[in-house]
């Protein structure tokens, strides 16, 4: 079975932004597909830090070396058939 990730990227888990996934999400799993959405807003984590340990040949190498909230779901990424990201419009442009 096909298992999907949809990272919702919105401070709100019942807006516009993860409306949208979720209707997406809806379609893979009528298709046969097992999902699961991440809230990104749920997770403590301080983003990349730019130490470039991921690029490094040897045990880190394509890993991020910090272990905080996104550590498991950049495992669950790792592991997927698909992944959705969704995010929110500010400004005209979508969030980093």
């Amino acid at each position: 079975m096909m298992k999907i990730y949809g990272v919702n990227g919105g401070p709100r888990k019942n807006w516009n932004t993860a409306t949208m996934l979720e209707h997406f999400l809806q379609g893979a799993r009528s298709a046969g597909a097992e999902v699961e959405t991440i809230h990104l807003f749920d997770l403590d984590y301080t983003g990349c830090r730019s130490c470039f340990l991921c690029k490094h040949r040897g045990p880190t190498y394509g890993r991020c070396s910090y272990r905080d909230g996104l550590q498991p779901v950049l495992e669950k990424l790792r592991q997927a058939d698909g992944i959705a990201f969704a995010s929110p419009i500010y400004f005209h442009q979508i969030t980093a």
